[in-house]
């Protein structure tokens, strides 16, 4: 069962479509560290917060990204099509904000995991980019079928 669930994300039909959705999700990954570097170390925000703003700014930049690449084929367009397709996805990455806050704050309180790395400028995935990829799941699938299903 588990090699059939593999074989199809590597050969099925959904696999473009994941292949893209994880290549958006890497380029808005970077850009939410970036911006939470930006919010807490240089703006002084609680990790938290600055975790929250770059989420929702991270939420938008990929709406859009999915909607005129990932998604192509069933794509919002028209202005209504868009704006409701915008909501949607709020709906979805704003549900899971919790999520990843959540353990966002259980690593970095709890397990004392630094909620983002830097070497000079280059920004490593720690706690943060731990809760993105367990919440990317959810928003995948939810994004798939709702919002351009």
């Amino acid at each position: 069962m588990l090699r059939s669930i593999l074989r199809n994300l590597t050969h099925g039909p959904l696999t473009q479509l994941l292949r893209r959705f994880v290549i958006v999700g890497v380029l808005t990954a970077g850009v939410q560290q970036l911006l939470l570097w930006l919010f807490v170390d240089w703006g002084g925000l609680n990790y938290l917060l600055g975790a929250l703003i770059a989420i929702e700014l991270t939420i938008i930049l990929s709406y859009v990204l999915n909607n005129a690449w990932t998604f192509k084929r069933s794509q919002n367009t028209g202005r209504v099509a868009y704006l409701v397709g915008l909501f949607k996805t709020n709906l979805i990455r704003g549900s899971a904000i919790p999520i990843q806050l959540g353990i966002l704050y259980a690593l970095v309180e709890w397990l004392l995991v630094p909620y983002l790395a830097s070497d000079g400028v280059v920004i490593v995935l720690v706690g943060n980019g731990v809760a993105i990829l367990i919440s990317g799941i959810y928003r995948f699938v939810l994004d798939a079928t709702w919002t351009w299903g």
